[in-house]
């Protein structure tokens, strides 16, 4: 499920995630990418990650198989897991964005340091849609890209072109090629420093984020595990967006 190139003698890694189709974020996936960051903090010359989908799109995001009740109470942890490993790589991390950049999708891409995306990307955060909620963008989107464009995002579920993502300041660089608009920034800035010192000013950017996501997360992961997927309203909108129907509000 993933594709790495490691460039530069091994400061620069290239990764392309995913089936080439949906490159959805199931558990399989999950599981490679944490390796990946727990390989990454163990190799001392290694500067920055890029993260790309495999084919035309970054991510249609997490299963949604993997939300129904049977299933949720072991994926949401082991996804929340990837990005706590993330941040203990201490490792810059550049997502090079194409096509379809939805739902865990998002929170994975606006995680990293930097978004590089192509003009016709397109950003949204649906889980509403489907009758639930984005732990992970419901904490951090609001530090990226303001507060109030976070709630846009996760409480409409509206999707957003690339020219729109850059205004707010969810993606930095529009490029016809962000995959080697990632690479040339990372050969250009970061390739030269220190792979040390460059790790100690990550740990000193996501200090705040790292207490935040051990203090507050898990309340987060408690209110979606042991409230929102008790409510009728949850079931309904994962299992019709599986049945291709419309789903039927019961409001509780």
């Amino acid at each position: 499920m993933l594709q790495v190139e490691r460039l530069h003698g091994g400061a620069l890694w290239d990764v392309a995630i995913g089936d080439g189709k949906g490159n959805v974020l199931d558990s399989h996936l999950v599981e490679e990418l944490s390796e990946l960051f727990v390989e990454a903090r163990g190799t001392n010359i290694l500067r920055a990650i890029c993260l790309r989908g495999q084919g035309r799109n970054f991510s249609f995001g997490a299963s949604v198989e993997e939300h129904l009740p049977e299933q949720v109470g072991a994926m949401l942890p082991r996804f929340h897991g990837l990005f706590r490993v993330m941040l203990e790589s201490k490792v810059v991390c550049l997502a090079a964005v194409r096509g379809q950049c939805l739902g865990g999708g998002l929170e994975l891409a606006s995680f990293c340091h930097r978004v590089f995306a192509s003009p016709d990307a397109a950003f949204a955060q649906p889980e509403i849609v489907l009758g639930v909620v984005a732990p992970v963008a419901s904490l951090f989107l609001p530090d990226r890209i303001g507060r109030a464009n976070a709630y846009d995002l996760c409480l409409s579920g509206r999707t957003i072109s690339s020219t729109e993502a850059l205004g707010m300041g969810l993606v930095d660089v529009l490029d016809d090629s962000p995959e080697e608009a990632a690479r040339s920034y990372a050969r250009e800035y970061l390739v030269r420093h220190s792979a040390s010192s460059l790790r100690f000013a990550v740990a000193a950017s996501h200090a705040e984020l790292g207490k935040r996501l051990d203090n507050e997360l898990p309340e987060i992961e408690r209110l979606y595990l042991d409230e929102l997927m008790e409510t009728a309203d949850a079931k309904e909108g994962l299992q019709a967006f599986l049945e291709k129907r419309a789903p039927e509000w019961k409001n509780r």
